[in-house]
């Protein structure tokens, strides 16, 4: 059963390494998911999965000790997800960057004891196989906590990444609303279509949480929603 979710935007740019000269810029944001990972502690889970946008290489799972980096972002720094359980298996495929992003939050955070895991998400894939795939999460352990981590609109000014769309503004808008109020629902009925045209790639890790989550009975709380790079950019804490 699903017991607490944190939900952190995946940009490398969190990682202070990676951003150089603008990490400052995102310092509020990290305090938000270091708050956010607080809840995930507090809840005390048999297990945690992180979860996130992945291309073809790097979607499934991954086990515990999986490891990646941020080298093609220009900075030779590596993470692990969780301990080191020293299995062969873990060096089978590297972490998405989306993944690294949060192993190198648990890292920060000072996670310990819990089991981890992740599972990398295809961007385009359907909300009825997201909700599948956080059904059955939630049913992987009596306690499980979820990371999940996704950015909202990379189209909300000219300099994003997707240029200026006029629709970013208010998927955004209501991203961040569901969210903050665990709202499933909502989050279930995102559009598939115009998230990918808006590269929104939280929408398929948030549709996997809304399935994890139904008949939980969660409340969430929003503990940051900016676009400083013309992203969305959203933290909650569901507990």
């Amino acid at each position: 059963m699903l017991v607490a979710a944190a939900v952190c935007p995946c940009p490398p740019l969190l990682v202070p390494e990676v951003a150089a000269g603008a990490a400052p810029e995102l310092d509020g944001a990290r305090t938000a998911c270091t708050d956010a990972l607080g809840v995930l502690a507090a809840s005390r889970p048999d297990l945690l999965i992180v979860i996130g946008p992945a291309g073809p290489a790097g979607r499934g799972t991954h086990p515990e000790g999986a490891t990646g980096g941020f080298q093609e972002f220009g900075v030779d720094l590596g993470v692990r997800l969780g301990r080191d359980v020293g299995s062969a298996a873990v060096a089978e495929r590297p972490l998405a960057p989306s993944l690294a992003v949060g192993a190198w939050l648990l890292a920060r955070t000072g996670w310990a004891g819990t089991p981890v895991e992740a599972l990398g998400v295809g961007e385009p894939l359907e909300t009825a196989r997201c909700t599948e795939a956080g059904r059955a999460l939630a049913d992987r352990a009596d306690r499980v906590a979820l990371l999940v981590m996704g950015d909202g609109s990379a189209c909300r000014t000219v300099k994003s990444p997707g240029y200026l769309d006029e629709r970013a503004a208010g998927f955004d808008a209501e991203a961040s609303r569901a969210l903050g109020a665990a709202d499933t629902g909502a989050l279930i009925a995102l559009d598939e279509a115009l998230a990918y045209e808006l590269k929104a790639a939280g929408r398929a890790p948030w549709q996997v949480l809304a399935g994890a989550a139904e008949g939980a009975g969660l409340d969430g709380r929003l503990l940051y929603d900016d676009a400083p790079y013309g992203v969305g950019y959203m933290v909650a804490a569901w507990a």
